[in-house]
């Protein structure tokens, strides 16, 4: 296991009954759980983080996306690029 530090943590009572539960019934052992619970918790996190960008990024390029499409709606433009593509054929 790489390097560990001993940590000491205050939980209410109840808390611990239901952690003791899962580790008996999962035969582990509250550290292991522990790390496991915090390991779980800072990926979800990380991800909230992420997806919340993506949907920030995502709302940005949107009012981009829509001026280029206005300034590509130009209709000798785009008969343009339908002739060449006919060509093409």
């Amino acid at each position: 296991m790489a390097q560990t530090k001993r940590i000491m943590i205050s939980v209410p009572n109840k808390l611990l009954e239901e952690v003791d539960q899962v580790v008996q019934e999962s035969n582990g052992n509250r550290s292991q759980f522990i790390r496991e619970a915090v390991h779980w918790y800072i990926l979800h996190k990380k991800r909230a983080v992420l997806r919340e960008q993506l949907k920030n990024g995502y709302q940005n390029m949107a009012a981009i996306n829509l001026l280029l499409a206005e300034e590509g709606s130009d209709e000798l433009m785009l008969d343009q690029y339908e002739r060449q593509l006919a060509e093409a054929e």
